[in-house]
């Protein structure tokens, strides 16, 4: 005689959760491994490039370096986007229409704040990722604060230092020149392929130059003052040229900013798995003393 059976079946597993802060809902907090969480806050510019490249440059960069990350991040790793804080500190490009600016103590308040609520969840882990190089210093600042008040794990982060290498094991940094990674920080050949890789629309190529660098004279002239280490200039962008940009933007490419695009990416994940994997006692509060 046949023997009845039931079948039993698992209930489905819940749907994985957004990777973007502000596409979760309040309760979905409660699923969330509060002490692996790592939010990432970007920030970035709105800052003139060059008569050949829009305002949104930066903030179109960092955007796309996270784009780029997504598909590398496993399901496993906790990991939130903040909203992209759009609008940094580029005082450098004022004498250039469009700029917007904020004050550094207004950027410190602003990014300290946004910190203190992604505190108050219970997430103490947190990268600042950062595409504009006029505000390195101040992430430094926020981040040692965080780290003595709160408790805070805070890596500052710039996407353009990140490891340039295709999936292959080869050099993308090495698809362009010595001097155009020196002198070239600005509108020029890095960021011009990036946005043709990101937004063709908005590059205006046929303005496009080999944008000279007067820090380059500096460096044939001058021993020390001219290495790029020994000393740093308080600068606004004409300072360096006239027309708000260095590099050789002509030599750009779309190819070529995909392919810097997808190393930022691969290594942002990478990175943020490292940090995952961080002991315990990486902060310690205890001293020798």
């Amino acid at each position: 005689m046949a023997q009845n059976t039931r079948m039993t079946f698992a209930p489905p597993a819940p749907p994985a959760l957004p990777r973007f802060w502000a596409d979760l809902k309040s309760p979905d907090f409660a699923r969330l491994e509060l002490d692996r969480c790592i939010a990432v806050l970007p920030v970035a510019a709105i800052e003139q490039h060059g008569p050949h490249l829009p305002l949104n440059v930066d903030a179109t960069l960092v955007d796309g370096v996270i784009a780029s990350a997504l598909p590398h991040l496993p399901a496993s790793l906790p990991v939130l986007f903040l909203p992209t804080q759009s609008i940094g500190f580029s005082p450098e490009h004022t004498r250039f229409a469009g700029t917007l600016t904020l004050k550094a103590e207004t950027i410190l308040r602003l990014w300290t704040e946004l910190a203190e609520s992604v505190a108050s969840t219970g997430v103490k882990k947190l990268v600042l990722l950062n595409s504009h190089g006029g505000q390195v210093g101040l992430m430094d600042v926020v981040a040692r604060d965080l780290r003595t008040r709160l408790g805070m794990l805070v890596y500052s982060v710039n996407s353009f230092n990140l490891p340039l290498v295709d999936e292959r094991g080869d050099s993308v940094a090495a698809r362009f020149s010595a001097h155009e990674h020196r002198f070239g920080i600005h509108a020029g050949e890095i960021e011009t392929s990036m946005m043709l890789a990101l937004r063709p629309g908005q590059v205006d190529m046929a303005k496009a130059q080999d944008f000279h660098s007067t820090s380059q004279d500096r460096s044939e002239r001058f021993g020390i003052l001219g290495d790029g280490r020994s000393a740093k200039l308080g600068w606004q962008m004409q300072d360096y040229n006239p027309h708000g940009a260095v590099g050789n933007a002509l030599a750009a490419t779309a190819e070529k900013g995909h392919a810097l695009l997808s190393a930022m990416g691969r290594s942002l994940a990478q990175l943020l798995a490292e940090i995952d994997q961080l002991p315990p006692d990486t902060l310690r509060d205890a001293t020798a003393c």
